[in-house]
């Protein structure tokens, strides 16, 4: 049987306002305790979880142009018993709205992407869970077809192959994955390839399959999902099959968020707007089969989770302010009517940081 759960919840809270929330999960019944909020960052939109220490980061989605101030990274620790955040620092992500992060699973690094200004930066961690100054920060350059959306390079997801030698950014404005050969000693990021997706199809998050040898790239703004062969010895991707997101006669709509089962049997991709998570099997060969198109439980689905035990999923619905607690059934095919939820005003992100 799975354990409770602590979870952490993250908003676009202004910085009197709280925006980071925590709670307690039954794995087993879907019940959410709250145990407590903290106030004190910027619109903390995006958090990462720290794979062995009590450590939480979350981004401050500011930008130069709309709030005075660029955006940046802070890093919190996890006390135990009640749930409490303590403030441990903070760094520059070294540009404007930062809305994705990820540490390595040494857990001495992390990456921010930064959407605005389209970098992304790549921070120490030490041992007492601070965050250094950037140690690297790779600016990319160009453009996409969409006159508004692709005006400049937007990176929106930085993420670590799962043997830790390579970073694959999905970057909104070029139409692009770079990818990067990391240098864990120097701490250096240095350009491998860089892979096009189909124009204007605005690349936004992916995820690698279990296996390794596949990667799922959701397309925010054609509301597509492509497939890639990954070579782990070179960092390679090569585009094997794009689905859609949404169902022939689905208004206007954007995709978010992306997640494979734990067993990679399914992969699950969030539609905003069409307000629906779309299911696909995943076969042996790593393409999709049979699509479906389920109720998120809300409106403007953002970022989602799997719960530990993979019998609910977790829905991050911004514009319902509500963090949804959906069933999952028939082995993760289906979901059910939202068994729980949680007011969260503005509510973007929604992270699982092991046993409560």
């Amino acid at each position: 049987m799975t354990p409770p759960q602590l979870l952490y919840a993250g908003s676009y809270a202004a910085a009197d306002q709280p925006g980071i929330y925590a709670f307690t999960f039954d794995a087993a019944t879907g019940r959410l305790a709250g145990q407590g909020s903290w106030a004190g960052i910027a619109h903390p939109s995006f958090l990462a979880i720290h794979p062995h220490r009590p450590w939480l980061f979350a981004v401050s989605e500011t930008s130069t142009a709309e709030d005075g101030v660029a955006g940046a990274v802070w890093a919190l620790r996890r006390r135990p018993g009640p749930a409490i955040l303590e403030p441990i620092n903070h760094q520059a992500s070294g540009g404007d709205s930062p809305c994705h992060l990820a540490v390595d699973a040494t857990g001495r690094w992390l990456l921010v992407a930064n959407y605005g200004t389209g970098s992304v930066g790549l921070l120490p961690i030490a041992a007492d869970g601070a965050l250094g100054p950037a140690a690297d920060l790779v600016q990319h350059h160009g453009r996409g077809p969409h006159p508004v959306r692709q005006a400049g390079p937007h990176a929106h997801s930085a993420t670590f192959a799962p043997d830790g030698r390579f970073v694959l950014v999905a970057d909104l404005g070029l139409d692009a994955v770079l990818v990067y050969a990391l240098d864990p000693v120097a701490g250096r990021l240095q350009p491998q390839t860089q892979v096009p997706t189909r124009p204007g199809a605005g690349p936004r998050h992916l995820a690698f399959h279990p296996g390794g040898r596949h990667v799922y790239v959701a397309n925010e703004l054609d509301n597509t999902l492509a497939v890639y062969a990954y070579d782990a010895a070179r960092g390679a991707l090569q585009e094997q099959q794009v689905v859609a997101t949404l169902p022939p006669a689905a208004t206007a709509s954007t995709v978010a968020d992306i997640h494979l089962s734990a067993a990679g049997n399914r992969v699950y991709v969030s539609n905003r707007g069409h307000d629906s998570i779309a299911v696909f099997d995943v076969a042996a060969n790593g393409q999709l089969e049979r699509g479906s198109f389920l109720p998120c439980g809300g409106r403007w689905p953002r970022n989602f989770a799997i719960a530990p035990g993979g019998q609910f999923l977790l829905v991050a619905n911004q514009h319902s302010d509500a963090l949804a607690v959906l069933p999952l059934g028939d082995s993760g095919s289906t979901l059910g009517a939202p068994r729980a939820r949680a007011v969260i005003p503005g509510v973007a992100c929604v992270q699982f940081a092991g046993a409560a």
